[in-house]
This record gives C-alpha cells, sequence and structure tokens, in this order.
C-alpha cells in the first residue's frame, strides 16, 4: 500500500480511470444525487429542485476533470455555481444547516457512485478507496466553503440594505413633514405593518448599538453626535413598564407616545425635560413633567397634556363635552363644593351631582390623585 499523506490537492492520487468508467453512469449518479439532496433538505419548489440538479451536474462534471490533476478545485466559473447556490438560501431566509447536510448527503453518495464504477471496471484497492474518500471529502469541503460564502454575502448585503432603510425611516420621522406614503413606504420596507404612534427615547451615543441590537424590529436609531434617539413603534414593548426595566440604568429619557406625524414635537419634549431633571439609574419619563413643562412655556407640552387628560370625553357631544368641563373646572377650584359649584353656574345642585358622577366614570379614580387634579387645572384654565 502507497501511503501519499496530507495534501492540498487529493484527487492527485485519484485512480486516472475514474472518468472513463464513471462517466457512463453520470446521468444516473447526478439524478440519485439531486433526488437525495431534495430529501435532505426541507427546501422545496421547482427552482430549488432545478438549482440543485445544476449544482449536482457542474460538481460531478468538476471532480472527474479533477482525477490525476493538481489544478485548484474550483476555477471562478464553478465556484459561483456554489456561492450563488448559497446566495439563494439567504434569500430564501435560510440558514446553512440544510444546504451543509446536503452536501454531506452528496459526499458519501458521490464516494459509492465513484467506487462502483471502478469496481465494474476492474478489482479497486483498499488503498484507491482511501484515496478516493480523501478527494470527494476535500472536493466537498470546497464545495460547502462555497455555499457559505455566498450565504454570508447575501446576508451582509441584506443587513446593509436593511441598515439603510432604517436609518431612512427614522431620518424621516424626525425631520417631520414627510409624505405619509414615503413614511408608509419606509415602513413597510422594515416589516413593520404601519406607522402609528412612536415613543421617542433619548440615549448616551454610546447605547446606539446596545439599543439596536435590544429593540431590534421594534424600533430604529438615528445617532446625532450629542445623544442617540430609539423611536419605538407603539405596542408591548414600549409601555411603561417594559421600558423601565429595559432602560434601568442607561441615563435614558422616554418622550411621550404620539402619533407618528408628531415626532419632532415628542422629541422636543423629551431634549426640555432632560435639561429639567438630574439623570440617574431609572429611566425619566416625560409624562411625569407635562405640567412643569408647560408652567415653563413649553407650549407642545400644554397640547399633549391636554390631549391626555382630556381623551376620555372625547366620545360626549360638544355641547355636553363643555357643560362637563366648565363643570369640572369649578369643581377643581371650590376643592368639590357641589353647593359653590350650583351657585357658581347658576345650575340646580341635582346637575351638578349628576356631571360629577358622569365624569368620576369618565375619569375614575383619576380625580383623586393630586397630580392629574393640578394638570386638570392648568388643562382647563388654558382653556
Amino acid at each position: 500500500m502507497t501511503y501519499h499523506g496530507v495534501t492540498n490537492s487529493p484527487w492527485l492520487h485519484v485512480p486516472a480511470d475514474l472518468a472513463v468508467a464513471m462517466r457512463p453512469r453520470l446521468p444516473a449518479a447526478v439524478a440519485a444525487i439531486a433526488a437525495a439532496v431534495g430529501e435532505s433538505s426541507d427546501a422545496g419548489g421547482d427552482k430549488f429542485e432545478r438549482d440543485v440538479r445544476t449544482a449536482v451536474q457542474v460538481a460531478l462534471d468538476r471532480f472527474l476533470d479533477l482525477a490525476g490533476t493538481d489544478e485548484p478545485a474550483l476555477p471562478p466559473r464553478i465556484r459561483e455555481v456554489f456561492v450563488a447556490l448559497g446566495a439563494a438560501e439567504a434569500r430564501e431566509s435560510r440558514g446553512p444547516e440544510a444546504l451543509l447536510a446536503s452536501l454531506r448527503v452528496a459526499s458519501r453518495l458521490l464516494l459509492r457512485t465513484a467506487t462502483e464504477a471502478l469496481a465494474e471496471q476492474r478489482p479497486v484497492s483498499v488503498a484507491e478507496v482511501i484515496d478516493l474518500s480523501d478527494a470527494t471529502n476535500a472536493f466537498i469541503d470546497e464545495l460547502a466553503n462555497a455555499c457559505t460564502d455566498g450565504l454570508a454575502r447575501q446576508l451582509r448585503e441584506q443587513a446593509g440594505e436593511g441598515d439603510r432603510r432604517r436609518r431612512q425611516l427614522a431620518d424621516l420621522l424626525l425631520a417631520g413633514g414627510s409624505p405619509p406614503d414615503l413614511v408608509r413606504e419606509a415602513a413597510t420596507g422594515i416589516g413593520w405593518p404601519g406607522v402609528d404612534g412612536v415613543v421617542p427615547v433619548l440615549l448616551p451615543p454610546d447605547q446606539a448599538r446596545d439599543a439596536r441590537f435590544r429593540f431590534g424590529a421594534d424600533g430604529v436609531v438615528a445617532e446625532r453626535g450629542r445623544d442617540a434617539v430609539l423611536l419605538l413603534r407603539t405596542g408591548p414593548r414600549a409601555d411603561r413598564a417594559a421600558l423601565a426595566e429595559a432602560l434601568h440604568g442607561r441615563d435614558a429619557v422616554v418622550g411621550p407616545a404620539l402619533p407618528w406625524t408628531e415626532v419632532p414635537q415628542a422629541v422636543r419634549l423629551a431634549e426640555r425635560a432632560a435639561e429639567l431633571t438630574t439623570p440617574g439609574p431609572e429611566p425619566i419619563f416625560v409624562d411625569d413633567h407635562f405640567a412643569a413643562l408647560a408652567l415653563r412655556g413649553e407650549p407642545g407640552a400644554l397640547a399633549v397634556l391636554t390631549a391626555q387628560r382630556l381623551a376620555p370625553l372625547a366620545g360626549l357631544r360638544a355641547s355636553q363635552r363643555d357643560a362637563f368641563l366648565i363643570t369640572l373646572a369649578s369643581w377643581l377650584r371650590h376643592w368639590g363644593s357641589r353647593t359653590a359649584v350650583a351657585a357658581e353656574l347658576f345650575v340646580h345642585p341635582q346637575t351638578v351631582s349628576y356631571r360629577l358622577n358622569r365624569l368620576r366614570e369618565l375619569l375614575g379614580d383619576d380625580l383623586d390623585d393630586p397630580r392629574v387634579r393640578f394638570e386638570l387645572q392648568l388643562v382647563l384654565a388654558d382653556r
């Protein structure tokens, strides 16, 4: 027995008569290997089957051409066939596992087919089987490298395009005034089913990468030099409890949840709140500082506070809503005295009682919260 040792071109030691012995069996070998690869993969469809058959045909032809030579395994034109196969798997959102498993199946079948083809012509020695095994394993490794290279290239390209689209959406939202169709198209491009409410979060610049990873598909991040702005679509991951936990210890300022058309205003409110507060381990929520911002002349704060506090009354008729709000303002001024409210508004005390009972149904326990009562006074005084 001749021991050849490890070589970069193991097909140099493949019997020279392999090509003559195997070429008549090539069509059947292509069909058998393609069928086995198809069965071992969960990918389906006519295109996949055609691609696999083409790749198997190219691979077997090349392997036979290599027998007895020290040429590189895959010249560029052949390598690109398998690079393209890997890229196609990535475009179908499949990982390399199925493809590599298929190549292992192909390796076993190639060795068996080559050995049987030679055995039909003449006796085959153990050394020749070992040489064939080394050559097929090395050849399949080259194919696997080409496939994974194609898959990795495609993933990098997709990631780059995805990053570009996410930056585009972030820029459109921060700029404000963008055409709705353009914003919706940008949102669809990153997998958002639509754009409704957005919660802005101000973060230190060094938190940008972590925010992209932590919030994934639910948010986009814009880096502005002095800070980073995470724009989260409203949903479970953007509610207060979830953000309090996710942003603990990150010097975050969480703006109000507003329609996407008002993102610039929400970001400005977050910036103003940051100026009024001292960073700490817990995130700062602008919702807790609307009154302070309004008293400092921030018109956007009063507008958002008004919308939030009066939202429960939005379903009332305009005349009924005005009557309730006038009654509420008087009740807050007179510290809950129904008699004083009736006297000020020139209505019967029972009318005051009815209105206040309805207000309690609409506003609930907020009427007992001193902070909310103060915010209601600010809102109603402005009206």
